[in-house]
């Protein structure tokens, strides 16, 4: 299996290096359109899904086989629910009145803002803060912890 795979990633390597060479210059006004561009992206597209699957696949039979492993995904999916829901209550409704105000006052009236999206958007952002300040806190300090106790 694995001479399999090794062969079919050589002959995809082969076919997109061939395609490379085969795009039209940069030049071209049509080149967005040359067979070459859209073969390629018909190979990305392939390869994307093939790797969702089998992340997908291995992922979820790792989850299954491994004692223990649901009852850790369902607590790691708990504490991001728990963390969606502090990002959400943090994003303040006033400030989004004010901002779809703003949005409003300054677009023209084909850009429909809402205050439940600029809420939305708040969220996001507070969760992507949150996750990254989690995420530096548990990459430094079992460093400092390996410093100072020894």
């Amino acid at each position: 299996m694995n001479k399999i795979i090794k062969i079919v990633l050589i002959v995809i390597g082969l076919i997109a290096a061939f395609l490379w060479f085969s795009l039209p210059s940069q030049d071209d006004p049509d080149a967005i359109n040359s067979g070459a561009m859209n073969f390629m992206f018909v190979i990305m597209y392939i390869l994307l899904a093939i790797a969702v699957v089998a992340a997908l696949f291995f992922g979820l039979a790792k989850l299954f086989t491994t004692p223990g492993s649901i009852k850790k995904a369902l607590f790691a999916l708990g504490g991001l629910a728990i963390i969606v829901a502090i990002s959400y209550g943090l994003s303040s409704t006033e400030e989004a009145e004010a901002v779809v105000k703003v949005f409003e006052d300054r677009t023209s009236s084909d850009l429909k803002t809402t205050v439940g999206t600029v809420k939305n958007i708040g969220m996001g952002l507070n969760v992507f803060f949150i996750l990254t300040v989690i995420a530096v806190l548990l990459m430094v300090l079992p460093g400092l912890k390996k410093m100072f106790v020894k």
